[in-house]
């Protein structure tokens, strides 16, 4: 079966072959190019791609299947409009005894006026890769497109089973549509695109895409709407929010920041209520709805003196009281000083602030202020 390339050969395009190749695809690769690619569709609409396929037809042969595609060469070439109409076998060579190699399947465009090599012809060619522990698939050859990759094992042969074609072969065929149209995407979702406004339908993203310039934008976009995880790699207005990796990010007009969100907090200054021979003299708290609470409670000493010994040793001193909803989850000590000396004092999750240790040797002297803070978290 014949490649019928359009435009290309110096005489004898049939009107068969002008209608078979009159693509009207042209997807721009700037200006004045166009993409290479191969129209999208298959007979059912089930498939994305179907065009130039490849299925294996033996342990060393596969099968390119019938398509049409656009291949662009130099600027100053254009795009060449190609179809291939009907299916066409290709044969790899048998691989290397020692080292595997990746052969490279292209449609290849020859045009003597161009590139001096004495054809003007559009051909199915394997490009034999070189044979090595690491092998890479060789170059693509100008005004040329890559179709697929094929691993050829160390060895392989009709003889030894051949390729194994279910893995083995990769897929590097991409898609094309005419200027305005909607690309269906097809191994080249992150192609940049070539104009603002111009759209793809991104089939791993599930949701269209539009081109702002510097990025592919899902679209619609609603105003103040998180974007999803990979939807954008460039903010549109400073204040939009995207998902990324479990962490909400901030645009602020030049690139994507953690977003910090403000603390919200409240504060008290009432609600403490003094225990015997003490009298509260200011109450400060602030909490966060994270549930961290802050505190400092003065309170001024009624009663009698109480002495510390050497070791610093007290009995247990009840000071005063928190109100609810401002004290810890789970008991806790506290700094307490009243500006000669300082001690330990201990906050119930009950509320309760009870002075237990104070500095040796030293005294909770009568008229005196003592101040207990603390930083906890809240039930």
């Amino acid at each position: 079966m014949p490649i019928r390339p359009g435009w290309l050969t110096p005489t004898g395009q049939t009107r068969q072959t002008t209608r078979m190749t009159a693509l009207g695809a042209g997807t721009p690769a700037d200006a004045f190019t166009s993409r290479s690619g191969i129209l999208p569709g298959s007979a059912d609409g089930t498939y994305r791609v179907s065009g130039l396929s490849l299925t294996s037809s033996g342990p060393m042969t596969a099968t390119v299947h019938a398509g049409r595609a656009l291949v662009q060469g130099r600027p100053e070439q254009g795009a060449y409009p190609v179809a291939l109409d009907g299916d066409t076998v290709l044969a790899f060579g048998d691989g290397d005894p020692l080292n595997p190699r990746i052969d490279l399947v292209v449609l290849r465009v020859y045009d003597d006026d161009s590139d001096d090599l004495a054809r003007h012809e559009a051909v199915l060619e394997v490009v034999v890769g070189q044979a090595k522990a690491a092998p890479v698939a060789p170059p693509v050859p100008a005004a040329s497109l890559a179709l697929f990759t094929v691993r050829v094992k160390p060895g392989a042969s009709a003889g030894t089973g051949g390729i194994d074609w279910a893995k083995d072969v990769t897929d590097l065929r991409t898609t094309i549509a005419s200027v305005g149209g909607i690309l269906p995407v097809y191994n080249n979702a992150g192609v940049p695109g070539a104009y603002p406004g111009q759209y793809q339908d991104n089939d791993v993203a599930h949701h269209l895409q539009r081109w702002s310039g510097t990025g592919w934008v899902a679209y619609p976009r609603e105003i103040g709407g998180i974007a999803p995880q990979g939807a954008l790699s460039v903010g549109g207005y400073p204040g939009q929010y995207r998902e990324h990796n479990g962490v909400l990010q901030r645009w602020n007009g030049t690139g994507w920041a953690a977003y910090q969100p403000p603390v919200e907090s409240e504060t008290l200054t009432t609600g403490a209520v003094a225990l015997a021979n003490w009298a509260v003299t200011s109450y400060e708290a602030r909490r966060t709805r994270g549930g961290v609470c802050s505190m400092a409670v003065v309170l001024n000493r009624t009663g009698p003196q109480v002495d510390a010994n050497s070791a610093g040793n007290i009995v247990d001193e009840p000071l005063c009281t928190l109100p609810a909803g401002w004290r810890p989850a789970v008991s806790m000590d506290a700094m307490a000083s009243d500006g000669y000396g300082d001690g330990s004092a201990w906050i119930s999750a009950g509320g309760q602030v009870t002075l237990r240790t104070w500095v040796s040797n030293g005294a909770l002297v009568n008229g005196r202020n003592l101040r207990v803070s603390a930083t906890y978290i809240l039930p």
